[in-house]
């Protein structure tokens, strides 16, 4: 007899009909894969939020995705080591509408003094207007005011430092530190604003003059330490980075964020793994049900089996069948589950508060507000991982279908 070969639409229909001829069982196990989708998109939500968060921080103190700096700078952070503010085409770059932020700095080790304590600190002469759309810093003020213009003549310090000097806003401090010819530089400053960081070992150290008048003080007319870029997303700067790094003199150096601080980059690596073991933990757990739930289907139809076996059905064709039924089971319990991920995490991307374990989340460098973030690659990854594992623990069940002898699968009671 001439074994027969059953067209695809054929397959799928009595694949789809077996499928539903135990209501409960499928029903159980669509309940299953669905809530384990959604459990591990969820919990990837989150994750992946908390982590977004502590890389954005982590680069807002760099700050920066990009940045430039004298070839020394980074070995030897001194006012010697400074370079010209941008000019020529690495300023038309930079003012490109391809570049969303930029900024200079000027960073030096300096001391602060006040009537009962002094500190070593990094003293930093900024742009108040545009350093704050990167770093943030303006937004971080809880007493007083953020530097008004490029030339103002007060001091931002952190709340943490104004604890340890014993001082407080309106009050005036003495801020020593070196210029270009090893001489002490120093000036009496008052105290404009306080600030409150995120991390709060930053509030120690950093302290905030404008850029203008700490050249003044430095003796160091159009010279900066570095040159800050920002784009929308730190994931996707690598187009930014290759013009920037084109436009900028070879006697200076060109960085990313990832080159700046490998902690951040090996970060970002580890929730991608982190990410796709997740996924396959939870999908082990559900795949013994699904092999349960195909084996069981496939004792119950022990005769049936036998019967198209004896009429000509190949035994690969039985393995195909049996492979869509679980093809269908995990589409639908899919469907499902990414429907429940996104109707649960959308709603709380604007933010979710955790402030009950702020102190926690600070200490890893990010804040008491998590955002949620649901990326179409995570996604993806999920439901392609649920798939390729699905199929594959369903090829036992399926092979042992194949594998029925026909006169005894048709007499079996």
């Amino acid at each position: 007899m001439k074994t027969s070969r059953l067209p695809f639409r054929a397959i799928l229909v009595l694949s789809w009909r077996n499928l539903w001829r135990n209501h409960r069982r499928t029903a159980i196990m669509l309940a299953a894969i669905s809530v384990g989708v959604w459990a591990m998109m969820f919990m990837t939500a989150l994750m992946r939020g908390m982590v977004d968060d502590m890389l954005n921080q982590g680069i807002r103190n760099l700050p920066g995705h990009i940045q430039i700096h004298h070839p020394h700078y980074r070995d030897d952070p001194s006012v010697v080591n400074s370079m010209d503010t941008p000019r020529g085409n690495l300023l038309d770059t930079l003012n490109s509408t391809s570049t969303k932020y930029w900024t200079t700095r000027i960073k030096v080790p300096a001391v602060i003094a006040s009537e009962r304590d002094t500190r070593g600190i990094n003293l930093f002469g900024i742009e108040p207007e545009t350093d704050t759309l990167i770093s943030g810093i303006g937004e971080q003020i809880i007493e007083g005011r953020f530097l008004q213009g490029n030339d103002d003549r007060g001091l931002v310090l952190g709340a943490k430092l104004l604890e340890r000097l014993e001082t407080r806003l309106g009050k005036r401090v003495v801020i020593m530190t070196q210029d270009p010819d090893n001489n002490i530089a120093e000036r009496g400053f008052r105290i404009v604003g306080i600030y409150r960081a995120k991390m709060p070992n930053l509030e120690e150290f950093n302290v905030y003059a404008a850029r203008d008048t700490l050249q003044e003080l430095l003796n160091i007319e159009n010279r900066i330490s570095e040159i800050i870029i920002a784009d929308e997303d730190f994931r996707d700067i690598e187009n930014l980075y290759r013009k920037i790094k084109q436009a900028t003199p070879p006697r200076l150096e060109t960085k990313a964020w990832y080159e700046l601080d490998s902690y951040l980059k090996y970060m970002l690596n580890m929730m991608d793994g982190f990410v796709l073991v997740w996924v396959i933990i939870i999908f082990l757990a559900l795949s013994f049900g699904l092999v349960n739930t195909l084996v069981m289907a496939v004792f119950e139809r022990i005769r049936e089996i036998g019967l198209i076996q004896a009429l000509g059905m190949r035994p690969s064709m039985i393995v195909y069948q049996i492979l869509l039924e679980s093809l269908l089971l995990l589409l639908i319990g899919l469907g499902i589950g990414n429907l429940l991920a996104i109707a649960t995490v959308k709603p709380l991307e604007s933010g979710l508060d955790i402030s009950v374990v702020a102190e926690g989340m600070a200490m890893m460098g990010a804040s008491s507000m998590l955002y949620p973030s649901l990326t179409l690659f995570d996604m993806l990854l999920a439901n392609t991982v649920v798939i390729i594992l699905g199929l594959l623990t369903s090829i036992l069940p399926a092979w042992r279908a194949s594998q029925l002898d026909p006169i005894r699968a048709i007499n079996s009671t």
